[in-house]
C-alpha cells in the first residue's frame, strides 16, 4: 500500500499509533471513480505508481475480469508487490519503469489500449519508513532520496555540487521556500568545511539559517527544502510533465484516469493537462464545432477532491492528497 505523503512533519514517521503501517490514500474513492470503464471482462488498467501494492490489490480484487498493468522505479518496492500480487498470476504485470516510460511499457506487452489508470504520486510509505532511504527529516539517514537507488544523483550530491544558483532555484521553484538564498548560503559555507552525508545535519542548518518568525508557521522548517531535493533528485515533475498526456493518449475511449497529488505542483501539473483535454479548441465565431476541435476529455471531479475528515484522522499521510479524474470521449482526429 502506498500511503502517500509529500513528507511527514518532524516527529512524526507518518505512521499514526494503532494503524496498519501502509494505508491507500482515498481506496474507495479511486475505484469509484475507475470503476465504470473496468466492467468488462480483458479490461486493462496501470497502476503508475505501484509502491506496496495497495492500491493494485483492490484492483484486482474489486474488478476479478481486469488485467493490470504495474509500474514503479524502486526494485525494492516491486519486489515487496509480487510477493503479495502473487496469488492473481498472470493477470498482474510488474514492470520496473518510471511511470512516462508508459508507452514504451504497454508497446512490450501489446496493450494498444488500456480502460483505466492511477498515479499516486509523492513518496511511499515504504520509503519514508525506511530510515536510509533519507526521505524523512525526522530521523537521522544518509541523504539519498532516490526512489531507484541504482541510478542517478542522491541529494548528498546535489547539496556537495550543485552551483549556489541552482540551488536557489530549486529550492524555489520545489520547495516553493521563501528563504532559499538563506538556506543556500548556509549549505555552501557548511559543505566547504565538510560534504554532507546526512540530514539530520541539513535539519539543524536549516533550523539555525531561518529566521524566528519562519519557524513558527508551516511545519517542521526542513519540510520545503526536503521536497525540494527529493523533486529534483527523481526529475518528478519533468516525468510527471511526460507522463499524464501519455497516460491520456493511452485511454481507450470510454477509459478513465485518476490522479492522487500531494503538493501544489504535481496538482497544477494535472489540472492544466486536464483541462486542456477538456477544453473546445475552436477558433472563435465557427457557427458549427468541427469533431477535431471538441474536448477528448470529460472531467470527472469539480476541482480537486479531498479526503474525508474520518480518512485523514485515520491515515494521517492522506491529509495533502487531492484527487482529480477525467474520461476519454473520444479518440484525437490525429491519432
Amino acid at each position: 500500500m502506498k500511503g502517500r505523503e509529500a513528507l511527514p512533519d518532524e516527529g512524526d514517521s507518518g505512521r499514526p499509533e494503532g494503524q496498519s503501517r501502509h494505508v491507500p490514500v482515498m481506496l474507495d474513492r479511486c475505484l469509484d471513480m475507475l470503476a465504470p470503464a473496468l466492467t468488462e471482462p480483458g479490461a486493462v488498467v496501470v497502476d503508475c505508481t505501484l509502491g506496496l501494492g495497495g492500491h493494485s490489490e483492490a484492483l484486482l480484487t474489486r474488478f476479478p475480469g481486469v488485467r493490470l498493468v504495474a509500474l514503479d522505479r524502486d526494485k525494492e518496492a516491486l519486489r515487496l508487490s509480487g510477493e503479495r500480487l502473487a496469488p492473481y498470476g498472470t493477470r498482474a504485470d510488474l514492470v520496473h519503469a518510471v511511470y512516462d516510460e508508459l508507452p514504451d511499457v504497454l508497446d512490450r506487452l501489446g496493450v494498444p489500449r488500456v480502460q483505466g489508470v492511477l498515479f499516486d504520486l509523492g513518496v511511499s510509505s515504504m520509503q519514508l519508513d525506511e530510515a536510509d532511504r533519507g526521505f524523512a527529516y525526522s530521523q537521522d539517514a544518509p541523504l539519498d532520496m532516490r526512489m531507484d537507488q541504482t541510478t542517478g544523483m542522491s541529494a548528498a550530491e546535489v547539496l556537495n555540487t550543485y552551483p549556489p544558483g541552482e540551488l536557489v532555484r530549486i529550492l524555489r521553484a520545489y520547495g516553493e521556500e521563501k528563504q532559499a538564498k538563506r538556506i543556500v548560503s548556509a549549505i555552501v559555507r557548511e559543505r566547504e568545511k565538510k560534504p554532507f552525508t546526512n540530514s539530520a545535519r541539513l535539519v539543524e542548518l536549516i533550523r539555525d539559517a531561518l529566521p524566528q518568525a519562519a519557524k513558527r508557521t508551516g511545519g517542521n522548517p526542513a519540510k520545503r527544502t526536503f521536497q525540494a531535493l527529493r523533486i529534483e533528485v527523481n526529475g518528478e515533475l519533468s516525468v510527471l510533465e511526460r507522463a499524464i498526456p501519455a497516460a491520456v493518449k493511452a485511454l481507450a475511449v470510454g477509459g478513465r484516469i485518476a490522479v492522487l497529488s500531494y503538493h501544489s505542483l504535481e496538482d497544477r501539473l494535472v489540472k492544466q493537462v486536464f483541462a486542456a483535454g477538456a477544453a473546445n479548441t475552436a477558433p472563435p465565431g465557427l457557427p458549427v464545432v468541427p469533431e477535431r476541435y471538441q474536448p477528448r476529455l470529460k472531467l470527472l471531479t469539480r476541482g480537486a477532491e479531498l479526503p474525508t475528515e474520518e480518512e485523514v484522522a485515520e491515515n494521517r499521510r492522506a491529509a495533502p492528497a487531492r484527487l482529480r479524474g477525467a474520461e476519454r470521449i473520444r479518440e484525437e482526429s490525429a491519432e
